[in-house]
């Protein structure tokens, strides 16, 4: 049964491979050190955005997956130096012969499909988030006036900076505070005639005016901020409404969210993809290494040519070994089987 793949090692290459694996291995500690951190900073951003996404939005999943396969590459990457290092000296290289086998099968297994699964969601996942970011700033712009209701109290200090700390009005402009009641109703007064006529004007008793928050106000504006009667025209004689970025935040909070996620998302899949390559090199030179080293009894400097592999037997023969040990061979029926021989006739004492 021939290898696959086979690689003829001389002593020189040898050394240059271990060589070079321990070079890689520490690179693919440091990527899997850095994707464990930007996945943190991503889970963190999204623990403080938590409130304007939607509970149903499969985003957090992306760094929690990335989270554990940082983590599996920078152990693979440790012990892939840990062992690349011993296999240049015959005395240290022995209690690493136990422990290579271990690490390529979780490495590849373990390691390897949850850097794909990480891949795989830093590509899918940003399409989703669109959904989420609607429904939960939808929801957060409702309760804004809520602050007296048991869970949404802290709606309105939390949009309000939301709004500070990304430069962004409403939702996905300025003119969606219109459409909402956003001012409490502890703090509209029954007997103003202007408050009764504008709630009773609107079908669901809302209190509705063309107004926004104080949140909304760009403060590098040179005037003070005009919050109310933005679409009135002749309310505020220097206010140009076709140009409200000169006194409010023009960009809604949406975009500003979707697009500040999406590069971060981008960037930590970019991370990933150089992790999974790395991996994969570690991997196979930690493979071939290995299966050099023990036609040399573990001893990398010894004379003579051996030959590194990836797999002992083709796939044929190594999952027809796998079928014979794993106890489900062909078992012959009564009929196949053999007769048995019947036992040798005593011989008669003679007389």
């Amino acid at each position: 049964m021939a290898p696959v793949l086979p690689l003829v090692l001389p002593l020189q290459p040898r050394i240059r491979l271990a060589q070079g694996l321990w070079l890689l291995s520490w690179l693919l500690a440091l990527a899997g050190g850095l994707a464990l951190l930007y996945s943190g900073h991503l889970l963190a951003q999204l623990w403080l955005l938590r409130t304007f996404l939607a509970p149903s939005c499969p985003f957090a999943a992306l760094p929690q997956v990335a989270l554990a396969a940082g983590l599996g590459a920078l152990g693979t990457g440790l012990v892939g130096a840990g062992a690349s290092r011993a296999s240049l000296d015959a005395a240290q290289y022995p209690p690493w012969r136990k422990v290579l086998g271990p690490l390529l099968v979780l490495g590849t297994a373990g390691g390897g499909g949850l850097l794909i699964l990480a891949l795989g969601l830093a590509l899918a996942l940003p399409g989703s988030l669109d959904a989420g970011l609607e429904d939960g700033l939808g929801t957060a712009l409702a309760h804004y006036k809520d602050t007296e209701v048991p869970g949404h109290c802290h709606a309105k200090r939390l949009l309000d900076e939301l709004q500070l700390r990304h430069h962004c009005c409403g939702r996905h402009g300025y003119k969606d505070w219109f459409g909402i009641q956003w001012v409490s109703s502890r703090y509209l007064d029954p007997n103003d005639q202007e408050v009764v006529d504008r709630i009773q004007s609107n079908v669901e008793g809302l209190y509705l005016i063309d107004g926004v928050p104080f949140s909304c106000c760009n403060p590098h504006s040179p005037r003070p901020c005009l919050q109310s009667r933005l679409s009135e025209p002749h309310a505020h004689p220097l206010f140009d409404p076709r140009q409200p970025n000169l006194n409010l935040w023009a960009q809604g909070c949406h975009g500003v969210l979707l697009g500040h996620l999406q590069d971060l998302a981008s960037v930590l899949g970019g991370g990933l993809a150089v992790t999974f390559l790395l991996q994969i090199l570690v991997l196979l030179g930690l493979r071939y290494l290995q299966t050099a080293l023990e036609g040399l009894e573990g001893v990398i400097d010894a004379e003579g040519d051996t030959q590194g592999y990836l797999f002992p037997s083709g796939l044929k023969d190594m999952l027809k070994t796998a079928w014979r040990q794993g106890g489900v061979a062909h078992r012959p029926t009564p009929e196949e089987a053999p007769p048995e021989e019947a036992p040798p006739e005593e011989g008669l004492p003679e007389a």
